[in-house]
């Protein structure tokens, strides 16, 4: 029997990051933060490159498979594929805003439609034993008052979710790119806050605008747990200290020399395997974020990594040169 997973501290699942290179290398900063996969259709696993898809190290443990889709059937077998491949949690996307997510019908756009989810969860649940999850937003376009929230959530969970995921932004369908909907629409922390006080036996994690582990730290005197997202890319060492101050973990917190030094092992054996060098070389470009010889360390990976023929030579470089000015 697995053990419970953890969800005061996670990842958010980020489209083009968090892929299975930036999850390995956050596992060697943190023993214990949930981490996401990108969003991945039902269609794309069902039809595309499966293995590829859903390919992850054992060390990425625990990890959640976020899945985006709107038809019961698809999302339960893509469900029991996640299970199947050992996957520690299925979470179910009901918040991105990208017209091409809505023209396929899934994503944020499903806010509106709690009865279809609820048969999504319904179906998904009765075919796996490991947790389905919602992520979701508190609100979209004019269907945004917390009665909605609270309505829509209770519906889901109805269906047998129990653990939600909330962007404390609305999102507007129209109008808004993704990346704007991250930033204009206003953080509503207290909706957030509200909704767990109001259903108090369900998990809510609570994600948007978290860029340090103190926020973290404070949210969780309301919340269950709190998702962080772009924050870790620019600065993905904030998480060095997570295991300690979040989940009360004492082992000695890695240094960024210790890390690199193991993501390099990792790397020279995916480079072996045909990986690109710059598609494993771009998640370290914040290791350093703050310290001294950053812009040097940044610099030397960014133009060479893409180089042909490129390989391990660039990753001591960049380690030579931030040493050197330390």
């Amino acid at each position: 029997m697995k053990t419970p997973i953890d969800r005061k501290l996670s990842i958010a699942p980020m489209m083009d990051h968090t892929d299975r290179h930036f999850r390995y290398l956050l596992r060697l900063i943190t023993r214990h933060t949930l981490l996401y996969t990108e969003m991945i259709t039902t269609g794309a696993i069902l039809h595309g490159p499966r293995e590829t898809l859903l390919d992850y190290s054992p060390d990425e443990h625990p990890l959640a498979l976020q899945l985006g889709g709107s038809h019961p059937d698809r999302l339960a077998e893509c469900a029991r594929i996640a299970e199947d491949l050992g996957y520690d949690e299925v979470n179910l996307n009901v918040g991105c805003p990208s017209d091409r997510v809505q023209s396929a019908q899934f994503g944020a756009c499903l806010m509106a439609e709690p009865a279809l989810v609820g048969d999504c969860i319904d179906k998904m649940i009765k075919t796996v034993s490991i947790p389905v999850t919602v992520k979701t937003r508190i609100g979209i376009d004019t269907m945004d008052s917390y009665e909605d929230l609270s309505r829509f959530i209770q519906n889901v969970h109805a269906a047998g979710c129990d653990t939600f995921i909330v962007h404390a932004r609305k999102a507007w369908l129209s109008g808004l790119s993704p990346k704007e909907n991250r930033e204009i629409p206003p953080l509503n922390y207290a909706t957030v806050h509200r909704l767990k006080t109001d259903h108090p036996m369900l998990t809510i994690v609570i994600n948007g605008g978290f860029t340090d582990l103190e926020q973290a730290r404070q949210q969780l005197a309301h919340v269950d747990g709190v998702m962080i997202g772009r924050g870790i890319i620019q600065n993905p060492y904030l998480l060095a200290v997570a295991d300690r101050q979040v989940f009360g973990d004492q082992r000695p917190v890695p240094g960024r020399e210790e890390i690199l030094k193991l993501y390099q092992d990792y790397i020279a054996g995916q480079l072996a395997r045909g990986t690109n060098l710059h598609s494993m070389t771009r998640h370290l470009l914040g290791l350093y974020h703050g310290q001294t010889g950053a812009r040097l360390f940044r610099r030397i990976i960014s133009e060479n990594s893409c180089r042909a023929g490129a390989g391990m030579e660039v990753l001591h470089r960049a380690m030579v040169a931030v040493n050197n000015t330390a």
